[in-house]
């Protein structure tokens, strides 16, 4: 899953509008809106406060698996 996708699932699994979550971010709309799209990516800021919001650690936020076999 990618790090656009997951953001959509966390948001509708909680039956947010982007207009809705945003606020709690930090951000407006239409910047949340190209997050879930993929069109950009969050400042760490913005990554922490979405982590912050939904209970997650960065890495299950972003869907990073860690740690991987070297």
């Amino acid at each position: 899953m990618t790090f656009s996708d997951h953001l959509f699932q966390l948001r509708k699994s909680r039956g947010l509008k982007q207009k809705e979550l945003a606020p709690f971010i930090g951000t407006n709309w239409r910047t949340y809106q190209t997050y879930e799209r993929g069109q950009r990516e969050p400042q760490m800021s913005t990554l922490i406060a979405l982590a912050d919001f939904y209970g997650l650690s960065l890495d299950e936020l972003v869907c990073r698996d860690w740690p991987k076999e070297r």
